[in-house]
């Protein structure tokens, strides 16, 4: 206390990388898988807010962007999975971005969304609960988020692994 029978301190100081190094590297990792998968696409960053250098969204176009998106955009997932991987070990730093295919991602929230939205309305209507298909915890974050103002319903997850499934029940 105060000084008194202290020792000395051992401090370690590391440089952290700029965001547009980061940004940089990010878009040479994405552009190397493209090209190591031989697709034709085309890889943009977009700039929609200011969050962007904190989280970067990164949008592929091409023709062969079907097959990066893949069955239910599984192979989109697991592509970002991937490059996530490789620059959190290149960087020293965690990472976090967002990779979409032709506005696939998008498209798949607005859905996800309004099957939140027709499926509260009917457990509200009926009185009973419904459960969803099996989804990945991105899917069903964003039905739980979907739900979590409205006061008629409320949804939890149950079941494990690849078979956990969003229940909505009454309020």
């Amino acid at each position: 206390m105060l000084g008194i029978g202290s020792e000395p301190a051992v401090v370690e100081v590391s440089l952290l990388e700029s965001k547009s190094e980061i940004i940089t590297t990010t878009t040479e990792t994405i552009n190397k898988i493209l090209s190591l998968l031989e697709v034709s696409c085309v890889l943009n960053m977009n700039i929609d807010n200011e969050n962007t250098l904190e989280s970067p969204n990164f949008e592929i176009e091409g023709e062969d962007g079907g097959l990066l998106i893949g069955r239910k955009g599984e192979t989109l997932r697991s592509l970002q999975v991937i490059i996530k991987a490789i620059l959190n070990q290149t960087t020293d730093s965690n990472i976090s971005l967002n990779i979409d295919v032709e506005g696939y991602q998008k498209r798949r929230y607005n859905s996800l969304k309004s099957l939140a939205s027709h499926s509260a309305k009917q457990v509200a209507r009926t009185g009973r609960a419904l459960t969803l298909n099996p989804m990945p915890p991105n899917e069903r974050r964003i039905i739980h988020m979907a739900l979590e103002s409205n006061p008629d319903v409320y949804s939890e997850s149950s079941g494990y692994g690849n078979d956990r499934k969003v229940k909505i029940s009454p309020n």
